[in-house]
């Protein structure tokens, strides 16, 4: 729906946030010159679909620092604005590589997928015991531990994907059909590695996963980047597998038991995990390559509090260049993120051009993240190695693909009852004459797919622009992560305006008053604050 009247011009009133005097702030001046030349630039075969340690890197982070500089930014990290991402790139070699779990043997792509983070050229399991952990959750405050009264040492566990409350649909489950991080892949990985599990195989279900086999066969049989640690990633469990559906069903049966009953079962507080008592053997062969990406910032040094900082951030990657049917397809990725890295770019010389009481007195960093797309790994790098200590960060916002059509009268919140940000975000769209819609598909888990959410866990609050596709229905279906994604000159931009006047009275408000915003709800990140102190 097109937006019939809507205000560019951001009254940018702050009552009821603690300041004193009340200031106003001059209008969002979006410069569509300079943003179409951004997106334009980045999104070029020249930079060949930026994707991590690649020629299209080098262009896109001299792109980068070259335009920080010129309007004014400092940088961030000491004298550079450039921070080094230690990365290691995996690449599987032994593609005829077998699942053996009892007596039967499947089949690499087909039947499961299997792949480290563990910086090691071979990974082995063998003889190990197979368990059943349910969802493979350990969460205190919805009084939930699929992992008591076992010991997963050493051993193969099978989980199921999402989690309870989207497989009861029950809101007092959990949250009901919106994911929460228990639900989350990443999650039950992080998770079996603390409980020291050798391997971890997720029973692959399209409706719960948000996406079919194929997502999963592309991610596990391909080369993959991972941040690199002190101890070269070793604390991660070794085996990080899918298998499909009809695999646990065997599975399962060979030991006696009728999976897609037991998988109910799961499904309720006090569940036991169950040894399937047969072992797992498989062996993962990798070539490591090591480098370095980077992340780009700068600094806009606030007035009165210039140690407190706000951060806004897009990030820069893409998914590079390959080989399709003989021919070169570059992954240009114009709307994600060309469209987001442009954005902050366009903030950032909004907000340096503020003088008098305009200016911030928080700092505020305009970032740009490396890696998003293979893991949140420059983000990740980012939260646990900040320039200043994360207790100082007041919120970080995250711009995700923005809406390069009309305006619309809506802006979409991702999770719910999350933080205080909300608020923030539901008084400037009121100011614009827009209502705040819900995340139109919560099962999906996107608030903990961006880069936001390496902060979160680090106990920084933020907030998620994402409106891929709001006015182009071809996007998704035809244009998202594929060759399609181009700069098109007939986009309107309205959207990409009314958003980012949207996002310059967020970042308004907090680098004029003296919040820090607060988590609503009970969770590992809002204990994690706490231990900073806010």
């Amino acid at each position: 729906m097109k937006e019939k009247s809507v205000k560019y011009c951001s009254l940018l009133g702050v009552a009821g946030l603690m300041l004193a005097p009340m200031l106003s702030a001059a209008p969002y001046q979006f410069n569509e010159s300079a943003y179409r030349q951004d997106v334009k630039t980045l999104a070029s075969d020249q930079f060949e679909g930026r994707a991590p340690l690649s020629k299209g890197e080098l262009l896109t982070v001299t792109y980068l620092e070259k335009t920080m500089k010129e309007i004014g930014l400092a940088p961030a990290f000491g004298k550079s604005y450039l921070q080094k991402v230690p990365m290691a790139k995996i690449t599987p070699t032994n593609p005829d590589m077998q699942l053996r779990i009892g007596d039967m043997t499947f089949k690499l792509a087909d039947d499961f997928i299997a792949r480290t983070e563990q910086i090691t050229k071979q990974v082995d399991v063998k003889d190990s015991e197979v368990v059943f952990v349910g969802y493979g959750i350990n969460a205190p405050e919805y009084g939930w531990n699929d992992y008591a009264g076992i010991d997963v040492k050493g051993k193969t566990v099978i989980v199921l994907v999402n989690d309870p409350g989207f497989a009861t649909q029950d809101p007092n489950v959990f949250k009901g059909n919106a994911m929460t991080y228990y639900g989350r892949w990443t999650y039950k990985y992080e998770e079996a590695a603390r409980q020291g599990a050798k391997a971890v195989f997720i029973v692959h279900e399209t409706a719960p996963a948000a996406y079919g086999w194929n997502v999963v066969r592309a991610g596990g049989t391909s080369t993959r980047y991972t941040l690199v640690d002190k101890n070269d990633n070793m604390s991660k469990v070794g085996i990080m597998g899918w298998i499909q559906h009809d695999v646990a069903q065997k599975v399962f049966a060979k030991a006696g038991i009728d999976f897609d009953q037991i998988k109910h079962t799961a499904e309720k507080p006090g569940f036991k995990a169950m040894p399937l008592h047969m072992t797992a053997n498989l062996t993962l062969k990798n070539h490591i390559e090591r480098a370095e990406s980077h992340n780009v910032a700068g600094l806009l040094r606030g007035t009165k509090y210039p140690d407190e900082w706000i951060v806004m951030q897009a990030h820069w990657d893409h998914l590079g260049k390959e080989m399709v049917d003989g021919k070169e397809v570059i992954y240009n990725g114009a709307v994600d993120n060309a469209s987001g890295v442009a954005g902050v770019l366009d903030l950032a010389r909004n907000f340096k051009a503020l003088a008098g009481e305009d200016a911030p007195e928080r700092s505020v960093l305009f970032a740009s993240f490396t890696a998003e797309e293979t893991g949140l790994i420059g983000a990740q790098y980012f939260a646990e190695n900040p320039p200043v200590p994360t207790k100082q960060i007041v919120s970080l916002l995250n711009i995700d693909g923005m809406n390069m059509g009309q305006g619309v009268d809506y802006i979409l919140r991702y999770g719910d009852g999350v933080s205080e940000l909300e608020k923030y975000m539901a008084d400037a769209a009121k100011k614009q004459g827009r209502h705040v819609n819900p995340d139109p598909r919560p099962q999906n888990g996107l608030m903990f797919r961006s880069d936001h959410f390496a902060l979160a866990k680090e106990g920084v609050p933020g907030l998620l622009f994402m409106s891929l596709g709001d006015t182009d229905p071809d996007y998704i279906p035809h244009k998202y992560h594929q060759g399609a994604d181009d700069y098109e000159a007939g986009w309107k931009l309205e959207g990409v305006h009314q958003d980012l006047d949207l996002i310059s009275d967020v970042i308004y408000k907090l680098s004029h008053n003296r919040d820090w915003p607060k988590w609503l709800e009970e969770s590992d990140f809002k204990k994690r604050r706490a231990q900073d102190g806010r």
